[in-house]
Protein backbone atom coordinates (compact mmCIF):
# COMPACT_ATOMS: atom_id res chain seq x y z
CA UNK A 1 0.00 0.00 0.00
CA UNK A 2 1.30 3.43 -0.94
CA UNK A 3 0.19 6.85 0.24
CA UNK A 4 -0.87 9.36 -2.39
CA UNK A 5 0.98 12.63 -2.94
CA UNK A 6 -1.96 14.41 -1.32
CA UNK A 7 -1.76 12.20 1.76
CA UNK A 8 1.98 12.76 2.05
CA UNK A 9 1.46 16.52 1.83
CA UNK A 10 -1.22 16.37 4.52
CA UNK A 11 1.05 14.34 6.78
CA UNK A 12 3.92 16.80 6.33
CA UNK A 13 1.66 19.77 7.04
CA UNK A 14 -0.49 18.44 9.91
CA UNK A 15 1.83 15.76 11.34
CA UNK A 16 -1.02 13.24 11.46
CA UNK A 17 -2.90 11.14 8.95
CA UNK A 18 -6.19 9.24 9.47
CA UNK A 19 -6.93 6.40 7.04
CA UNK A 20 -10.39 4.83 7.60
CA UNK A 21 -11.19 1.27 6.61
CA UNK A 22 -7.70 -0.11 6.06
CA UNK A 23 -8.41 -3.27 8.07
CA UNK A 24 -11.56 -5.32 7.62
CA UNK A 25 -14.05 -6.20 10.38
CA UNK A 26 -12.88 -9.82 10.12
CA UNK A 27 -9.25 -8.79 10.72
CA UNK A 28 -10.17 -6.48 13.60
CA UNK A 29 -12.31 -9.15 15.29
CA UNK A 30 -9.45 -11.61 15.02
CA UNK A 31 -7.07 -9.18 16.70
CA UNK A 32 -9.56 -8.30 19.45
CA UNK A 33 -10.05 -11.99 20.20
CA UNK A 34 -6.39 -12.28 21.22
CA UNK A 35 -6.53 -9.58 23.87
CA UNK A 36 -8.55 -10.93 26.84
CA UNK A 37 -5.99 -13.67 27.49
CA UNK A 38 -3.09 -11.22 27.06
CA UNK A 39 -4.71 -8.67 29.38
CA UNK A 40 -5.25 -11.37 32.00
CA UNK A 41 -1.52 -12.06 32.30
CA UNK A 42 0.15 -10.70 35.43
CA UNK A 43 3.41 -9.50 33.94
CA UNK A 44 5.51 -6.31 33.81
CA UNK A 45 4.46 -5.75 30.19
CA UNK A 46 0.89 -5.05 31.33
CA UNK A 47 0.49 -1.62 32.94
CA UNK A 48 -2.72 -1.28 34.93
CA UNK A 49 -4.84 1.71 35.90
CA UNK A 50 -4.13 3.12 39.35
CA UNK A 51 -7.67 2.80 40.65
CA UNK A 52 -9.39 0.00 38.72
CA UNK A 53 -6.57 -2.53 38.07
CA UNK A 54 -7.76 -2.72 34.45
CA UNK A 55 -5.09 -2.86 31.77
CA UNK A 56 -4.07 0.58 30.52
CA UNK A 57 -1.25 -0.53 28.23
CA UNK A 58 -0.23 -4.04 27.17
CA UNK A 59 3.25 -4.08 25.65
CA UNK A 60 5.48 -6.39 23.58
CA UNK A 61 2.45 -8.11 22.10
CA UNK A 62 4.37 -9.30 19.04
CA UNK A 63 6.60 -11.36 21.34
CA UNK A 64 3.62 -12.79 23.22
CA UNK A 65 1.17 -13.60 20.42
CA UNK A 66 1.48 -14.87 16.85
CA UNK A 67 -1.29 -12.67 15.44
CA UNK A 68 0.39 -9.50 16.69
CA UNK A 69 3.72 -10.80 15.40
CA UNK A 70 2.08 -10.75 11.98
CA UNK A 71 0.43 -7.36 12.48
CA UNK A 72 3.74 -5.57 13.16
CA UNK A 73 4.88 -6.78 9.72
CA UNK A 74 1.68 -5.95 7.90
CA UNK A 75 2.18 -4.09 4.60
CA UNK A 76 -0.71 -1.72 5.31
CA UNK A 77 1.37 -0.37 8.22
CA UNK A 78 4.96 -0.87 7.11
CA UNK A 79 4.75 0.24 3.48
CA UNK A 80 3.46 3.76 4.33
CA UNK A 81 6.11 4.02 7.07
CA UNK A 82 8.89 3.02 4.69
CA UNK A 83 7.51 5.43 2.10
CA UNK A 84 7.63 8.31 4.58
CA UNK A 85 11.01 7.49 6.12
CA UNK A 86 12.76 6.15 3.00
CA UNK A 87 15.07 3.86 4.97
CA UNK A 88 15.04 0.62 6.93
CA UNK A 89 13.19 0.59 10.24
CA UNK A 90 13.19 -1.59 13.34
CA UNK A 91 10.35 -2.36 15.74
CA UNK A 92 10.78 0.09 18.61
CA UNK A 93 7.60 -0.53 20.61
CA UNK A 94 4.39 -2.57 20.30
CA UNK A 95 1.33 -2.17 22.50
CA UNK A 96 -2.40 -1.83 22.85
CA UNK A 97 -3.62 1.21 24.73
CA UNK A 98 -6.97 0.45 26.34
CA UNK A 99 -9.53 2.85 27.73
CA UNK A 100 -12.23 0.71 29.26
CA UNK A 101 -15.80 1.94 29.50
CA UNK A 102 -16.39 4.44 32.33
CA UNK A 103 -12.84 4.05 33.67
CA UNK A 104 -10.10 4.69 31.07
CA UNK A 105 -7.69 7.28 32.45
CA UNK A 106 -6.31 10.40 30.81
CA UNK A 107 -3.07 10.64 28.83
CA UNK A 108 -1.60 14.07 29.49
CA UNK A 109 -0.31 16.44 26.79
CA UNK A 110 2.96 15.01 25.51
CA UNK A 111 4.91 14.03 22.42
CA UNK A 112 6.73 10.73 22.10
CA UNK A 113 10.21 12.02 21.23
CA UNK A 114 10.55 13.49 24.73
CA UNK A 115 10.54 9.94 26.08
CA UNK A 116 12.46 8.39 23.19
CA UNK A 117 15.23 10.97 23.51
CA UNK A 118 15.22 11.49 27.27
CA UNK A 119 14.90 7.85 28.29
CA UNK A 120 16.33 5.93 25.34
CA UNK A 121 18.82 8.35 23.81
CA UNK A 122 17.22 8.32 20.35
CA UNK A 123 19.06 11.10 18.47
CA UNK A 124 16.35 12.53 16.17
CA UNK A 125 12.51 12.72 16.16
CA UNK A 126 12.05 10.36 13.22
CA UNK A 127 10.05 7.48 14.73
CA UNK A 128 6.52 6.92 13.46
CA UNK A 129 3.52 5.80 15.46
CA UNK A 130 1.24 3.49 13.47
CA UNK A 131 -2.15 2.85 15.08
CA UNK A 132 -5.01 0.50 14.27
CA UNK A 133 -8.39 1.23 15.89
CA UNK A 134 -9.76 -2.00 17.37
CA UNK A 135 -12.96 -0.24 18.44
CA UNK A 136 -14.90 2.67 17.06
CA UNK A 137 -13.19 5.81 18.34
CA UNK A 138 -15.57 8.72 18.80
CA UNK A 139 -15.78 12.01 20.68
CA UNK A 140 -17.14 10.26 23.77
CA UNK A 141 -14.66 7.46 24.50
CA UNK A 142 -11.36 9.29 24.75
CA UNK A 143 -10.02 9.87 21.22
CA UNK A 144 -6.48 11.06 20.68
CA UNK A 145 -6.40 14.83 20.26
CA UNK A 146 -3.51 16.42 18.36
CA UNK A 147 -2.20 19.96 18.06
CA UNK A 148 -2.11 20.28 14.29
CA UNK A 149 1.34 21.19 12.97
CA UNK A 150 2.98 21.23 16.41
CA UNK A 151 5.80 19.02 15.08
CA UNK A 152 7.04 21.92 12.94
CA UNK A 153 8.01 23.92 16.05
CA UNK A 154 10.56 21.36 17.24
CA UNK A 155 10.70 19.60 20.61
CA UNK A 156 8.78 21.56 23.25
CA UNK A 157 9.93 21.81 26.89
CA UNK A 158 8.77 18.86 29.00
CA UNK A 159 8.89 17.53 32.56
CA UNK A 160 8.52 13.98 33.84
CA UNK A 161 5.17 13.21 35.48
CA UNK A 162 5.27 10.07 37.63
CA UNK A 163 2.30 11.00 39.83
CA UNK A 164 -0.79 11.92 37.81
CA UNK A 165 -1.42 8.58 36.07
CA UNK A 166 -0.15 5.02 36.12
CA UNK A 167 2.36 5.38 33.25
CA UNK A 168 5.33 7.79 33.64
CA UNK A 169 5.22 10.45 30.93
CA UNK A 170 7.26 13.47 29.82
CA UNK A 171 4.50 16.08 29.64
CA UNK A 172 4.11 19.49 28.00
CA UNK A 173 2.98 22.35 30.27
CA UNK A 174 -0.28 24.23 29.81
CA UNK A 175 1.28 27.50 28.63
CA UNK A 176 3.16 25.73 25.84
CA UNK A 177 0.03 23.82 24.84
CA UNK A 178 -1.95 27.06 24.69
CA UNK A 179 0.66 28.72 22.48
CA UNK A 180 0.81 25.75 20.10
CA UNK A 181 -2.99 25.48 19.92
CA UNK A 182 -3.26 29.19 19.09
CA UNK A 183 -1.10 28.53 16.03
CA UNK A 184 -2.33 25.16 14.76
CA UNK A 185 -5.62 24.36 16.44
CA UNK A 186 -6.83 20.96 17.64
CA UNK A 187 -7.91 17.89 15.70
CA UNK A 188 -9.22 14.61 17.11
CA UNK A 189 -8.61 11.23 15.46
CA UNK A 190 -11.92 9.39 15.16
CA UNK A 191 -13.14 6.55 13.00
CA UNK A 192 -14.56 3.04 12.79
CA UNK A 193 -12.69 -0.13 13.76
CA UNK A 194 -9.96 -0.82 11.22
CA UNK A 195 -8.96 2.82 10.86
CA UNK A 196 -5.21 3.45 10.68
CA UNK A 197 -3.64 6.50 12.29
CA UNK A 198 -0.09 7.68 11.52
CA UNK A 199 1.71 10.44 13.41
CA UNK A 200 5.25 11.57 14.06
CA UNK A 201 7.50 11.73 17.08
CA UNK A 202 7.22 15.47 17.79
CA UNK A 203 3.47 15.91 17.39
CA UNK A 204 1.86 17.00 20.67
CA UNK A 205 -1.18 14.93 21.65
CA UNK A 206 -3.32 13.79 24.56
CA UNK A 207 -6.54 11.93 25.33
CA UNK A 208 -9.23 12.44 27.93
CA UNK A 209 -10.86 10.00 30.33
CA UNK A 210 -13.39 7.57 28.85
CA UNK A 211 -16.72 8.32 30.50
CA UNK A 212 -18.76 6.51 27.86
CA UNK A 213 -20.19 2.95 28.01
CA UNK A 214 -17.93 1.97 25.07
CA UNK A 215 -14.35 0.68 25.37
CA UNK A 216 -11.58 2.15 23.24
CA UNK A 217 -8.79 -0.26 22.31
CA UNK A 218 -6.06 1.00 19.97
CA UNK A 219 -3.10 -0.99 18.70
CA UNK A 220 0.16 0.94 18.41
CA UNK A 221 3.33 0.05 16.53
CA UNK A 222 6.27 2.45 16.73
CA UNK A 223 8.96 2.02 14.09
CA UNK A 224 12.26 3.90 14.02
CA UNK A 225 14.98 4.11 11.36
CA UNK A 226 17.86 1.77 12.12
CA UNK A 227 20.19 4.75 11.62
CA UNK A 228 18.39 6.53 14.49
CA UNK A 229 18.46 3.70 17.04
CA UNK A 230 18.50 4.04 20.80
CA UNK A 231 21.84 4.82 22.44
CA UNK A 232 20.74 4.24 26.05
CA UNK A 233 19.23 1.12 27.63
CA UNK A 234 17.58 2.70 30.64
CA UNK A 235 14.10 1.24 30.06
CA UNK A 236 13.22 -2.47 29.76
CA UNK A 237 13.25 -4.13 26.35
CA UNK A 238 9.44 -4.24 26.23
CA UNK A 239 9.36 -0.43 26.34
CA UNK A 240 12.05 0.01 23.68
CA UNK A 241 13.12 -3.13 21.88
CA UNK A 242 16.83 -3.86 21.42
CA UNK A 243 16.49 -5.94 18.23
CA UNK A 244 17.50 -3.53 15.46
CA UNK A 245 16.92 -5.98 12.63
CA UNK A 246 15.20 -4.18 9.72
CA UNK A 247 11.59 -5.30 9.51
CA UNK A 248 10.06 -6.30 6.17
CA UNK A 249 6.38 -6.52 5.18
CA UNK A 250 4.56 -9.85 4.98
CA UNK A 251 1.80 -10.66 2.49
CA UNK A 252 -1.35 -8.56 2.64
CA UNK A 253 -3.45 -11.51 3.83
CA UNK A 254 -1.04 -12.41 6.65
CA UNK A 255 -3.63 -11.97 9.41
CA UNK A 256 -6.23 -14.22 7.83
CA UNK A 257 -3.92 -16.90 6.40
CA UNK A 258 -4.31 -19.92 8.66
CA UNK A 259 -5.80 -17.78 11.41
CA UNK A 260 -7.52 -19.28 14.44
CA UNK A 261 -9.61 -16.87 16.54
Amino acid sequence: MRLSDRQLERFEEDGVLVLPGLFSPEEVNLLRAQLPALFAERCPENFREKDSDLVRTAMALHLRNEMFARLVRHPRLLEPALQILREDVYIQQVKVNAKEAFSGEVWQWHYDFATHHGEDGVPKPLALNLHVFLDEVNEFNGPLVFIRGSHKHGPAPTSLDVVTTSYPLWTVDNDTVTTLVDVGGLVSAKGPPGTVLIFGDCLAHSSSINMSPWPRWIFSLIVNPTSNALTRRKRPDYQHHRDLTPVAPLADDCLLAGAVA
